[in-house]
């Protein structure tokens, strides 16, 4: 049995990063390979931040709370739910306190998330060359669905490190990304062939296949508001609050507290797909939040930002990617029309289905390449 290292976002508290993480195990365990997770060292970011790390960080981030949306009681469950996820959710990936850096492996797979957005002053994150594969222990070192977030090709041309990108990305025996700009970064850093793969939480059949999600949840007549705390204007928040009012339902927020908020939800990560799947709709502006709504077909509406810590390089071209563009809300405005748009979900997973035949394969070929030749 192959021994397998994935190197991701899996320590990052944060519902997508968990389940992609757990969907790739999964995948990998499925095509029947013996998986881990490995761990890299956090360099300094490149963006400078003012050294809000450790203590420092996590008190800044406290005080942006109270600072922002939400009723008080919402604001102390928010930091609850933040605290204890670690020691909650990370044993439900096989992970501890432990870090594991460096294991002897057959083959480390880097990805899935944004293990290649470098230029950030995240400093959870920070500069890794390892996340690049630098300084690794395993026979052959491929990509998955590995993403540069915003990270531009001139942002790497900016802060001076193309031609040490250039050098990692060279060194894999296996390139996949997720998305447009990622593979256009690859393209002109160097001459590999490229696989384009979607998300693990697309490509792992979550609904079909995990036994871990519930199949009830007691709430009833609520629409989901799954976004990070305070990245929707007061503006935004009112015409939500007024959607929902209109329509007879409240407004549950799941991963952070907005301006409008009747319920913060702190529940386990597979939960958080089945309150997507009895939701009546969802606005997001998030990546997985997105996907989350396509996995469970409900009615959804992705804002797509290109200020600030931006999503536009892969939300648009993750909703291109699986036909589902016009599901973009670029006004407010907009909400009611774009929710009530009826979606062809067959069409979707036709899409889907594809994909994951293409992406299991990809694993397939890359992890078991030497036993074939």
């Amino acid at each position: 049995m192959k021994k397998v290292g994935i190197l991701s976002m899996q320590r990052i508290a944060n519902y997508g990063s968990f389940l992609q993480s757990y969907g790739l195990k999964k995948i990998l365990e499925e095509i029947g390979c013996d998986v881990e997770f490995v761990d890299y060292h956090i360099g300094k970011p490149l963006v400078k931040n003012g050294e809000k790390v450790g203590a420092r960080r996590k008190l800044l981030k406290a005080l942006e709370v109270f600072k922002g949306a939400g009723t008080l009681s919402q604001k102390f469950q928010f930091l609850k739910y933040k605290k204890n996820y670690a020691k909650k959710y990370y044993p439900k990936l096989g992970i501890n306190e432990n870090y594991n850096y460096n294991p002897r492996l057959d083959v480390l797979v880097i990805g899935s998330d944004e293990v290649f957005n470098c230029v950030q002053d995240n400093a959870n994150v920070g500069f890794s060359p390892e996340l690049f594969g630098a300084d690794n222990n395993a026979d052959r070192v491929i990509t998955y669905a590995a993403s540069f977030g915003n990270t531009t090709l001139k942002k790497l041309e900016d802060y001076n490190i193309k031609g040490k990108v250039a050098g990692w990305l060279n060194d894999f025996d296996a390139v996949s990304v997720r998305d447009v700009n990622s593979g256009k970064i690859v393209e002109n850093l160097c001459g590999k062939d490229i696989s384009y793969n979607l998300d693990p939480v697309l490509i792992y059949d979550f609904i079909g296949k995990c036994k871990n999600i519930p199949q009830k949840i007691d709430d009833k007549r609520y629409m989901l508001f799954y976004g990070y705390s305070g990245r929707f204007s007061k503006d935004e928040c009112e015409k939500i609050r007024d959607f929902a009012r209109k329509r007879g339902l409240k407004v549950f927020c799941i991963g952070g507290i907005q301006d409008v908020c009747d319920k913060f939800i702190d529940c386990d990560p597979f939960s958080v797909i089945s309150y997507f799947k009895n939701a009546e709709c969802i606005v997001t502006d998030t990546y997985h939040g997105t996907i989350f709504s396509v996995i469970t077909q409900r009615p959804f509406v992705s804002v797509i930002r290109k200020s600030g810590y931006g999503n536009f390089e892969k939300l648009s071209d993750l909703l291109c990617r699986i036909g589902l563009d016009e599901r973009i809300l670029s006004d407010i405005n907009e909400l009611e029309r774009k929710i009530d748009k009826k979606i062809n979900y067959t069409s979707v997973f036709n899409v889907i289905e594809q994909e994951r035949e293409k992406s299991y394969s990809y694993l397939k070929k890359q992890i078991f390449q030497a036993d074939s030749n």
